[in-house]
């Protein structure tokens, strides 16, 4: 069931910190797919938020977590892709909107920008957070 399989990947410059964000979602119930990377040598960010986009499109996971420095370049990495709306978020009232009004499948993060407890605030909050439809529903088509 892809709804309790959650994917995350970031780039060097978020390594530590999908580390720690992994081991929360696995110690909130979900089976964490870790695309990469896998250490502190330089990788570059679209290489990441292309294989979220994979993982989202054939199904393995619904849902994603990308990590780089500031959360902007992969932010903008994963928007180029059709299945994702990847919200860059600095605190836990933009990852609750991002999902109750942009139906956001992607939490964005930025290491160098949020705090490990802040971040972890806003990865319980995105993931409890239903999308609440209605007037939303027009807006977010129009991003298809």
């Amino acid at each position: 069931m892809a709804e309790k399989r959650v994917a995350i990947a970031s780039d060097h410059a978020g390594f530590e910190f999908k580390s720690v964000l992994k081991k929360d979602l696995e110690a909130m119930g979900y089976d964490a797919i870790d695309l990469g990377t896998d250490g502190l040598d330089p990788v570059d960010y679209p290489d990441f938020a292309a294989r979220m986009a994979e993982a989202v499109a054939d199904g393995r996971v619904a849902w994603g977590v990308l990590v780089c420095g500031t959360g902007i370049g992969i932010s903008i990495a994963a928007n180029r892709h059709r299945e994702l709306r990847a919200a860059l978020c600095h605190e836990p009232v933009s990852a609750r909107l991002a999902r109750a009004h942009n139906d956001a499948n992607i939490l964005v993060l930025g290491a160098r920008i949020t705090g490990i407890e802040v971040a972890r605030d806003c990865l319980k909050i995105f993931l409890a957070t239903a999308f609440e439809g209605g007037r939303h529903e027009r807006r977010v088509a129009k991003l298809a």
